[in-house]
């Protein structure tokens, strides 16, 4: 399975209500990677540009979609952006396969 990292903003809508019902929001978000056949790898919040990070593993992209579409369809992100993440192993493999390809640049 493929792994991926989505980062998430919050409306201040979503955290006045956080405010006021503190909640933990990862059992939420792991039964929605396990209704798409992945898991959830990891929830964090975080400073800055983005208030939270997801880490999970899905069987393909549509799969991921899915979920976060359910997750953002609920009205209380307002902002979202998915990296799939590539696992040391896998780089080097690409960089292998890379070895025996040629691509010229524009002239």
């Amino acid at each position: 399975m493929a792994l991926y990292m989505t980062q998430f903003a919050y409306t201040a809508e979503a955290w006045a209500a956080l405010a006021k019902n503190p909640v933990d929001r990862s059992a939420g978000l792991k039964a929605l990677f396990e209704g798409v056949g992945g898991r959830l790898v990891g929830f964090y919040y975080c400073l800055g540009e983005y208030d939270g990070v997801v880490i999970s593993e899905a069987p393909d992209t549509t799969a991921v979609a899915a979920a976060l579409i359910a997750a953002v369809g609920a009205g209380h992100v307002k902002a979202i952006k998915t990296t799939s993440l590539l696992s040391a192993g896998e780089m080097v493999a690409a960089l292998q396969k890379s070895a025996s390809l040629a691509y010229g640049a524009p002239k």
